[in-house]
């Protein structure tokens, strides 16, 4: 029995081998699998680190000195009270470095946002600085008839007419132009720019249109009166009542002064300053008579009738 079996294994694992051979024998005549590309590895590449640039300084601007905050009249310039602007074009005067204001002080107050100028620091309020050497602000007491129904603005060019009315020592009434083109500095509390053409008052805009507003009830006016004139118009202002005549803007009276000729009124003044009396309105009166129908006619003779005789009697 147990030689059967030892056949059995025997026949069993020759039947194995003989089946591991051929399957070894078919395999080995298979092809070689081709060889697969190797896969590329896409590396990302690392973005570089953003560095920010400082922008770069327009040469084309300069630098303006200006005032940070509002400082108070008489107190020293501190350098954080400064701020350093980079303008297209710098205000003529203006500084550029804080060091040209350091330490110093004003004698009046200055808003914020005022460029600095050697002007800021002068002495003298602001009727002072509107005009020049030979020149004084003088006022005069206006209404709205008087004063141009209220219509005056600084910077425009008045001629000053005074009426005489008759007294005991003149029984001639007259009219005159007193002083040609005296220059607005202020109407009420509205003024204008300074001698450098630029709005120096150091108020805000509010404030300004306020002033606007109350430029029609003004109850007085400032003007530029040239010092061989002034007590011409001073005697004027008390001998009868003034009116003020606005002068046209095509005269370039005011581009004319900024240019340097401050001299317009003693320019414009003549001896008799345009004088007109009274009775030269009563003889442009016959004049107008006499040249519609020759020489006034006299009164008219009454007939008078005494029986047949007639006669022509003038009463």
């Amino acid at each position: 029995m147990s030689s059967r079996v030892t056949l059995g294994l025997a026949v069993l694992f020759l039947l194995g081998a003989l089946f591991a051979g051929y399957w070894g024998l078919v395999l080995s005549r298979q092809p070689a699998p081709a060889p697969q590309a190797p896969v590329a590895q896409t590396v990302t590449p690392v973005a570089a680190p953003v560095v920010e640039e400082k922008p770069s300084e327009d040469p084309t601007r300069q630098s303006v000195l200006v005032l940070a905050r509002d400082l108070p009249a008489f107190e020293p310039i501190k350098a954080d009270d400064l701020i350093v602007e980079r303008l297209k074009v710098a205000p003529a005067g203006s500084f550029s470095k804080p060091d040209e204001a350091i330490g110093r002080l004003s004698w009046r107050p200055l808003a914020a946002g005022t460029w600095l100028t050697d002007s800021s620091f002068e002495a003298g309020g602001p009727l002072a600085r509107m005009i020049r050497s030979g020149e004084r602000a003088l006022a005069l007491s206006i209404d709205e008839i008087i004063g141009a129904g209220g219509q005056l603005s600084p910077g425009d060019y008045v001629d000053v007419l005074l009426y005489l009315p008759p007294d005991q020592a003149n029984n001639d009434r007259s009219a005159q132009t007193v002083v040609p083109a005296l220059r607005v500095l202020s109407v009420g509390a509205l003024m204008g720019p300074v001698n450098q053409g630029q709005d120096d008052q150091g108020i805000s805009r509010d404030e300004r249109a306020q002033q606007q507003k109350g430029r029609v009830n003004a109850r007085s006016v400032v003007v530029a009166v040239p010092e061989k004139l002034l007590n011409r118009l001073m005697l004027a202002s008390q001998a009868g009542p003034l009116r003020l005549a606005v002068r046209s803007a095509d005269e370039k009276n005011l581009e004319r002064y900024w240019a340097g000729d401050s001299d317009i009124a003693l320019q414009l003044d003549t001896t008799n300053r345009n004088v007109t009396h009274f009775n030269q309105l009563s003889l442009q009166s016959n004049v107008a008579v006499r040249a519609s129908g020759g020489a006034p006619r006299g009164p008219r003779p009454v007939e008078v009738i005494r029986g047949n005789q007639i006669t022509q009697q003038t009463p």
